[in-house]
C-alpha cells in the first residue's frame, strides 16, 4: 500500500462459523489483523488472470506437473514453448519421481495469450496440471518494446546446480 493511500473503514457482516473458520487460518498465517488480510485477498482477487482485460500487460508464472513417459509430450510442450518464445521469460524443470516433470515457465505479456498458453498445455494427454498465476500487472498497460534479449532462457536442472 501506497503511502498516499487513504484507509478507508468498512463494516462486513460475515456468519460466526465464517469469522471462526477465517480467524483461524490467518492466525496460522501469520497476521496480526483481519484487516491486512482481507486486503491481501482483495489483491489476490485483483490478480486473477480471469478478473482482467484481455489485452492487459502481466508477468507471473505457468507451473505444470506432467508425465515423462507420455509419448511425445516433452516434444510437444518444447514445440508449444517455442511457439509462445516472446511471452517465455525462464523455464525451470524438475524431475519429481521417475514418471513427473514439474515445470515452471516465467512469463509476460497479454493475459489472453498468456491464458491461451496455459490452456493448451492443460489440455495436453499426460499434464496432470498447468496453472497460469498472475504477480505483477503492467500499471502502463503496454509491453516494453522489447528491447531485451530473450535468449537467455534458463533450464534448471535443480537447486543444487545453482549454488
Amino acid at each position: 500500500m501506497s503511502e498516499k493511500d487513504n484507509l478507508v473503514r468498512f463494516g462486513i457482516s460475515m456468519p460466526q462459523s465464517l469469522i471462526d473458520q477465517f480467524d483461524r487460518l490467518i492466525a496460522l498465517q501469520g497476521y496480526d489483523n483481519r484487516s491486512e488480510a482481507i486486503r491481501d485477498l482483495a489483491r489476490k482477487a485483483l490478480l486473477t488472470s480471469s478478473s482482467m482485460q484481455p489485452t492487459e500487460m502481466v508477468a507471473g508464472t505457468i507451473v505444470m506437473v506432467y508425465d515423462h513417459d507420455s509419448r511425445d509430450l516433452p516434444i510437444t510442450l518444447m514445440d508449444l514453448q517455442h511457439d509462445f518464445h516472446h511471452a517465455i521469460i525462464s523455464t525451470m524443470h524438475i524431475h519429481l519421481n521417475h514418471q513427473q516433470c514439474l515445470e515452471i515457465l516465467v512469463v509476460r505479456g497479454e493475459v489472453q495469450k498468456l491464458r491461451e498458453l496455459q490452456q493448451r498445455i492443460q489440455v495436453l494427454k499426460g499434464v496432470a496440471y498447468a496453472e497460469l498465476s498472475v504477480t505483477h500487472v503492467d500499471e502502463h498497460g503496454q509491453s516494453h518494446g522489447h528491447s531485451h534479449h530473450h535468449g537467455h532462457h534458463h533450464h534448471v536442472q535443480d537447486k543444487a546446480e545453482t549454488e
